[in-house]
């Protein structure tokens, strides 16, 4: 009979007039295909990621422990080599990928196409000259030169115009393919594959010219290329914003009050702020594999370190303090079903059994907690008691293993996670009573009803 009450309640505040709309029009952000496409992408290369952190740990971690001098900088070479195929291209792998991912959320029927066009068009966008350094043992010297690609432009730095030109070139190329009279049927006995690409032939031509003559014109009129300008003008400030301590808070309180009305909480964090983080990671990974000052405090390992420890909402303090302090039997129940999966950051669960969604004693510490535990690690961090995150760690890596491989072994990292799983628990504790409490009531009152 409390489930039922608790359930009925649930759906009075679900049903209320403000939730009903602010979750309609969550939804239709978040099923936006243009945001459902960049999500699915950033899944796709996420293990390209996690592979270039595994080489910036070797490098820069395990080999300096057993080799030294020359022998170490030949060893070394098998983490530059994966930095080389990961962190150094992450704009030219981002853009193909949303192509793809765009099409096929669309319906496309050649996405493989869509994939193509989208890498073709930003290596249209790219500078035509660069400025290179020369080695020589006087000092290096920069050059410009042309007939090259800088791996500013292809890597981490580049990410945001491999974004915004492969949905751009995407959605052009797919509503140019879309034109009957821009196709060209080669008639029934051609192979298909060679149908297929003949059939968006004339659409190619159009969308590559099209970036051409923005390239010609940016480069003719303003001495500039549209990859530069995202990054000066767009992805940067963006950046900044993002990730910094206010706006991280700010998305991530946002974010996880529409997990509390049922909505995953990557509708906002996943579109708003990975992308983001994820820069700021591959930009820490680049600076530590090659001994510079780490720039970036906020980065994807620091989210799943310190913003969400056993899952949105930092769940895992819940579980504890349910496990020690409830003497309820079915929260203590669900709090030990919950466990495994909880220390592997899948919180679905404890979310959906305890219940956290609609349950408004719940609510308040879900969606508050997060932000004073992103507090504690900024802070820790910013004050030198522990080192910045440099290494792109799996988010399913379980509590304090994670800070530590992270901060590449730094074990002030996992202490600091410790002391907010601790404070969490008390941050929860009250809010769980409050809970049972009325959960109790509302089972009181409806066998009195009965």
């Amino acid at each position: 009979m409390s489930e039922d009450k608790n359930q009925s309640s649930s759906e009075k505040l679900e049903n209320s007039g403000f939730i009903a709309k602010f979750t309609e029009i969550s939804v239709k952000v978040g099923n936006w295909v243009y945001l459902r496409s960049l999500r699915d992408a950033f899944a796709v290369i996420l293990p390209v990621f996690i592979i270039a952190g595994l080489g910036v740990l070797l490098n820069n971690t395990v080999f300096t422990w057993i080799f030294h001098g020359e022998t170490l900088a030949k060893v070394q070479v098998f983490g530059n080599a994966i930095n080389n195929g990961t962190l150094q291209v992450a704009g030219l792998l981002v853009a193909p990928m949303i192509g793809y991912a765009l099409a096929k959320n669309k319906g496309f029927a050649n996405p493989i196409a869509a994939s193509a066009m989208s890498l073709a068009c930003l290596m249209i966008m790219m500078p035509q000259t660069v400025s290179l350094g020369t080695v020589a043992s006087a000092g290096a010297k920069m050059s410009t030169v042309t007939g090259g690609l800088s791996y500013l432009n292809t890597g981490t730095q580049g990410m945001f115009g491999g974004i915004i030109v492969g949905l751009l070139a995407t959605g052009i190329f797919i509503k140019l393919s879309s034109y009957k009279s821009l196709q060209i049927h080669l008639g029934d006995n051609v192979p298909p594959a060679v149908s297929s690409s003949f059939g968006v032939l004339l659409p190619a031509l159009i969308l590559m010219s099209f970036f051409a003559l923005i390239a010609a014109l940016l480069a003719g009129l303003f001495n500039a290329d549209l990859i530069n300008l995202i990054k000066t003008w767009i992805q940067e400030p963006l950046r900044g914003f993002n990730t910094n301590i206010v706006g991280y808070c700010v998305i991530y309180t946002v974010a996880n009050f529409l997990f509390t009305l049922g909505i995953h909480q990557t509708v906002i964090s996943g579109t708003l702020l990975d992308p983001l983080v994820l820069i700021n990671m591959n930009q820490n990974m680049a600076a530590y594999s090659n001994h510079e000052h780490i720039p970036n405090i906020i980065t994807t390992s620091f989210a799943s370190s310190f913003s969400l420890i056993g899952g949105s909402g930092s769940t895992i303090s819940l579980i504890i303090a349910i496990l020690i302090f409830s003497k309820v039997k079915s929260s203590k129940q669900v709090a030990s079903l919950s466990l495994a999966p909880g220390l592997f950051n899948i919180n679905e669960p404890m979310i959906f059994g305890y219940p956290i969604v609609f349950n408004l004693p719940m609510m308040i510490p879900f969606v508050l907690f997060p932000t004073l535990g992103s507090l504690i690690g900024y802070f820790a961090t910013a004050w030198g008691w522990m080192s910045r995150t440099v290494v792109l760690v799996p988010w399913t890596t379980p509590p304090l293993i994670g800070p530590y491989l992270a901060t590449a072994g730094d074990w002030r990292a996992p202490v600091v996670q410790l002391f907010i799983i601790i404070v969490g628990v008390a941050f929860y504790l009250p809010f769980m009573k409050i809970s049972e409490r009325v959960a109790a009531v509302q089972a009181q009152e409806e066998e009195q009803k009965a």
